[in-house]
């Protein structure tokens, strides 16, 4: 080893370059004038524009925790007393060709089938059926199948 060979271990720090030569001179490295080129310069999102156009969602008002879900028609076993004769099926085509539903848009409703009187024999199916509904259909003879 050489005095000539010897570097220092930890070198001068450069001073930054100025000017047109240096690499952070003139405009710094932010191009030419204008908004870009200022301190703090925050230039709106094109993409808010397009966010802006489209309508906002507004609120529910009083019913925000109300679910977008389409309810159940309620069918009472008393109207299906009144519809059905003994034997027969309970099930979404046959209450909207008895007229006890509509269909919505061109498809069944969900239909929910809720207590009343009952005796005749009947098979409840492809409907929802509340416990105490069950209960009479399944008294009178009937079947309940999910």
């Amino acid at each position: 080893m050489q005095l000539n060979n010897i570097a220092r271990k930890t070198p001068n720090a450069k001073k930054p370059l100025v000017g047109r030569g240096g690499k952070r001179g003139k405009t710094s490295g932010r191009g030419t004038k204008g908004q870009k080129a200022r301190a703090g310069n925050k230039k709106r999102p094109e993409l808010r524009d397009f966010i802006k156009r489209i309508p906002k969602m507004r609120g529910r008002g009083v019913n925000s925790f109300k679910s977008f879900a389409p309810r159940a028609v309620p069918v009472s076993l008393s109207e299906i007393e009144k519809a059905f004769k003994a034997g027969e099926r309970v099930e979404p085509a046959t209450l909207v060709e008895k007229g006890l539903v509509e269909k919505t848009e061109g498809n069944f409703p969900r239909i929910k089938v809720l207590a009343g009187e009952i005796t005749k024999k009947v098979t409840v199916s492809g409907v929802e059926i509340s416990a105490s509904a069950k209960a009479q259909v399944e008294k009178a003879g009937g079947k309940v199948h999910a």
